[in-house]
């Protein structure tokens, strides 16, 4: 019996688009859930792009591979935004409510644990729009890549500005500033 069994194929994830095919969104994003992401994408920015042949668009010439890593590298930034954010929002508060004064102390690590994933956030972001810059260089305008159309439409609004992660984490910030001020001027004793 155990002479018909098949040895399992198995291969090693070394490249970039590998790495982010094991990316993926739950239906309830758990802590754990953003951190795997967040592992596998990072994982996915300092891995090597794999042979054109391979990429997840249809690369035809240089110009065309160019711009293909270019809204690559935009768009795994993106996603790591977004699970910055989601990780961050599980340890933001929103509001001090009285009756969490006797935890004041971890509800301050927790709101710390989440300006964290924020400023991390921040620092994608800029990486974010420093790609989408090169991608939309002019010398890419007519360069067209329909099985990445998506990212093409990322890198657009970028540009238009109505893509604009900075202005949600720094509103994230600032209400979270507030509330860590609530906690601090709460008396543990008051309760």
């Amino acid at each position: 019996m155990f002479g018909l069994a098949k040895p399992l194929n198995s291969y090693f994830v070394t490249y970039k688009e590998q790495y982010y095919k094991l990316y993926h969104l739950h239906y309830m994003q758990y802590p754990d859930d953003s951190i795997e992401n967040i592992y596998w994408l990072e994982k996915a920015v300092k891995a090597d792009f794999c042979n054109p042949l391979y990429a997840l668009a249809l690369i035809e010439d240089e110009t065309q591979w160019e711009k293909y890593r270019y809204l690559f590298m935009m768009h795994i930034n993106l996603k790591l935004v977004e699970q910055h954010l989601f990780l961050g929002n599980k340890w933001n508060k929103r509001k001090a409510y009285f009756y969490n004064a006797p935890w004041k102390e971890q509800n301050l690590d927790s709101l710390d644990t989440a300006e964290t994933c924020y400023r991390s956030a921040l620092y994608y972001w800029d990486e974010a729009l420093a790609w989408a810059e090169k991608a939309n260089e002019k010398r890419f305008r007519f360069v067209y890549l329909p099985r990445v159309q998506f990212w093409q439409e990322e890198a657009g609004r970028i540009e238009e500005k109505s893509l604009d992660y900075q202005k949600i984490i720094e509103r994230e910030l600032t209400l979270l500033q507030k509330v860590r001020e609530k906690f601090q001027a709460m008396d543990e004793d008051s309760y």
